[in-house]
C-alpha cells in the first residue's frame, strides 16, 4: 500500500487499537478512540485518563503499537505502527487535543488531574492488504 492510501485508512477509522507491555513483559491490546491529532504516520495524540492501566505501563515500559484497520465485503486491510507512547500532563499537549464533550468525563475541565495525552511515536511500520504485506518507510 502506498503511505497516502495508509494515511486515507487511518483517516477513516474511529477506532485505534493500542498496545502497551506489562510488569510480565505481555502485551496487552486495548481499543481506543481514533487519534485527537497526528503528525502524517510518525506522531499520533490520543486522549485517557492518568490513573489508567494503560498509562501506568507505558510510565514503566514505553514501548508500544498502534494498529488500524478495515474490512470491505470480502478484502480486510490493516496498518501496524511499533514505537513508543509518552504520557504527557503539560497543559500546552492537555489543551491542543481537548474537545468540549470531554468534560463530561473529566469534570473538572481540561485541568482534571485524571485527564492525560498519550503521544505515540512511530519507528517501523508494516501493512497488510488482501494477502500482501510489506514494510514502508515513515514520512
Amino acid at each position: 500500500m502506498k503511505p497516502e492510501t495508509i494515511e486515507k485508512l487511518i483517516g477513516k477509522q474511529k477506532i485505534a487499537y493500542i498496545a502497551s507491555v506489562d510488569e510480565n513483559g505481555y502485551p496487552n491490546m486495548k481499543a481506543m478512540l481514533a487519534p485527537r491529532k497526528r503528525n502524517g504516520l510518525r506522531e499520533f495524540w490520543f486522549s485517557t485518563n492518568t490513573s489508567s492501566l494503560r498509562v501506568a505501563q507505558y510510565r514503566e515500559n514505553p514501548k508500544a503499537s498502534i494498529y488500524f484497520c478495515e474490512r470491505k465485503f470480502y478484502s480486510y486491510r490493516g496498518v501496524m505502527l511499533v514505537g513508543t507512547m509518552e504520557v504527557l500532563e503539560d497543559a500546552a499537549s492537555k489543551e491542543m487535543i481537548w474537545e468540549k464533550g470531554d468534560k463530561m468525563f473529566y469534570p473538572e475541565g481540561v485541568s482534571d488531574p485524571d485527564y492525560c495525552v498519550l503521544k505515540f511515536t512511530a519507528a517501523s511500520a508494516r501493512w497488510y492488504s488482501n494477502l500482501k504485506h510489506g514494510s514502508f518507510e515513515l514520512i
